[in-house]
């Protein structure tokens, strides 16, 4: 993995913009490929391999649309958002966590995998070994707990 490592991380940051997301999205790639390690059958083709892993994880990012956000951030440090907005946005924060904890250990772990990290019913239904339909429901009650919890905010 340090053979490929550099130029993995050169490949990510112009992928997604940011050095620090960059980072993260690699070490993720790596922890996928060292737990996926059996699947890769032909050892010469690691480097090609673990590629790929990392080229599907900032692709999922920038579907995601965070990259732009984060781009922009870069290219205007010094620009300040609303003291109103920030206080909003801390408030939302604070209920959303709250929230977050006064549902069922399930949902949560659902909700959070689909609508935090961005994952696939299918990956999320693999990682959690589930039925898909099992996984939508814990989902679909997650979103609506959460929206009775946080009527109040809307």
């Amino acid at each position: 993995m340090a053979r490929h490592q550099d130029r993995l991380y050169r490949f990510a940051v112009h992928m997604v913009g940011s050095a620090d997301t960059a980072k993260d999205l690699l070490q993720s790639a790596l922890v996928k490929a060292y737990q996926s390690l059996d699947q890769c059958h032909e050892p010469e083709r690691f480097g090609p391999w673990i590629f790929r892993i990392l080229s599907n994880r900032c692709k999922d990012y920038l579907k995601a649309g965070r990259s732009r956000e984060t781009a922009l951030d870069e290219a205007w440090p010094d620009r300040r958002p609303d003291p109103a907005e920030e206080a909003y946005r801390a408030e939302l924060r604070t209920r959303l966590h709250w929230a977050l904890g006064q549902l069922p250990a399930s949902q949560k772990e659902a909700f959070i995998l689909k609508h935090v990290e961005g994952r696939s019913y299918e990956e999320i239904a693999d990682l959690l070994g589930t039925s898909l339909g099992s996984l939508k429901m814990r989902v679909y009650r997650a979103r609506d707990n959460l929206r009775e919890l946080l009527k109040d905010l809307f």
